[in-house]
């Protein structure tokens, strides 16, 4: 009923219209001081005007909403003539009450303060010195105490209502916020699966490339050595096959079978990784100087897809007859990540970028730990990638030189 009426004010509003009309004319039949007992029904009976002036006011209710201050000038005016002249009994008051209300629920607090005690102050002087009664009767009386009840009323419900309001306000920025942030978090670790597929990718589909490339150059002359270059392309292909599988499981529901449980790649299987390389042709040594230290999870992986990159890239790029070197040192509170190698000197000119993202994809894992990355060909030939990770959340660091 109360959403039904919220929905159609305007049938509210008439409602309440009728109900007020009957209650001043039910007000005009009752005489407070009747008898000695109490108050009498039926002993005095409303004037022509009077019933005129009480329907009128009763109207104008009906528009409270949309003219509220027209409607609670028109019933004070009529309330006014009510009091002045020779028209009782014709309670119009009652409907100026409900007008004020409807004022003081509408505006704001100091314009409740102006009109109410305008409104009060009027009707009150009225009654008390051009009523039948004496000034002290309870009837005068009231007619201040009501609209002080109804300007009061009216300010409370105006005030509960601006509270819901921002309490469904504030209800409402908190669920978009949340929104952005579920949004913001799909956004990051769909960043963080691309990088992980680029890196697994790139790595095993050079290595297959460079070793049936190989099988395909000796099949002829030297099939024994096809052979191990083609079990080695057979390696390679598991090996990318079983990572992609565990990647892709990551964006399993959490109800689905078979969800990955291998752990993700780091430095401890670095050099299972190396020892890939150098299958491949591409002799890499390594140099470690951090203890043997269990990372955290996050700089593990890191650690071990920016070594995977980066040699990647010197098997792509950095021609033949190439070697690689890999530090791991840990100095303080950072492991620093550094791989080099001897290929193309600066003179020769180097290849058009091909639109790769793996130094990119570098830059973002190091920058989300709050790392810093030099990427730039040494002096002398070569070419140097260098991370330097915290083992603890920190401030990005600038990172290195362009993509080459």
């Amino acid at each position: 009923m109360c959403t039904r009426f919220r929905d159609h004010p305007l049938a509210f509003d008439a409602l309440l219209a009728f109900a007020v009309l009957v209650t001043m004319i039910a007000a005009s039949f009752t005489d407070p001081h009747g008898s000695v007992t109490g108050p009498t029904f039926g002993d005095r009976a409303p004037t022509l005007a009077g019933v005129g002036m009480m329907t009128a006011a009763a109207v104008a209710l009906v528009l409270r909403r949309r003219r509220p201050f027209a409607v609670l000038g028109l019933t004070g005016v009529l309330s006014l003539v009510e009091l002045l002249g020779d028209v009782r009994p014709a309670p119009v008051t009652i409907s100026a009450v409900v007008a004020l209300y409807t004022v003081a629920s509408r505006t704001d607090r100091p314009t409740t303060w102006r009109v109410g005690l305008a409104t009060m102050t009027a009707l009150a002087v009225a009654a008390m010195a051009f009523g039948p009664t004496p000034w002290y009767a309870q009837e005068n009386l009231g007619v201040f105490a009501w609209t002080g009840m109804a300007a009061a009323a009216g300010d409370a419900v105006r005030s509960r209502r601006a509270f819901v309001d921002a309490i469904r306000e504030r209800a409402e920025r908190a669920e978009r916020t949340r929104e952005e942030e579920a949004r913001r978090r799909v956004a990051e670790e769909r960043l963080r699966i691309a990088r992980d597929l680029h890196d697994v990718v790139a790595h095993h589909i050079a290595l297959v490339n460079v070793q049936a490339g190989v099988a395909s150059h000796v099949m002829d002359k030297r099939p024994d050595q096809a052979k191990e270059a083609l079990a080695h392309v057979r390696e390679a292909s598991r090996s990318a096959l079983d990572e992609l599988r565990a990647t892709v499981g990551l964006l399993r529901q959490s109800g689905d079978p078979e969800a990955p449980t291998e752990p993700a790649p780091g430095l401890a299987v670095l050099d299972g990784l190396l020892d890939s390389f150098r299958k491949a042709g591409l002799p890499v040594s390594l140099a470690r100087a951090d203890g043997g230290r269990q990372l955290p999870a996050a700089v593990d992986l890191a650690a071990y897809r920016i070594v995977q990159e980066a040699l990647t890239n010197v098997r792509k790029h950095a021609g033949p007859d190439v070697r690689a070197e890999v530090s791991v040192v840990l100095v303080g509170r950072t492991v620093e990540i550094t791989v080099l190698d001897d290929g193309v000197p600066p003179a020769v000119p180097a290849p058009e970028p091909s639109g790769g993202h793996g130094l990119l994809g570098m830059r973002e894992r190091v920058g989300a730990l709050g790392g810093a990355l030099t990427a730039a060909p040494r002096y002398g030939g070569g070419f140097r990638v260098q991370a330097i990770l915290p083992l603890t959340p920190g401030t990005a660091r600038e990172a290195g030189e362009d993509d080459r």
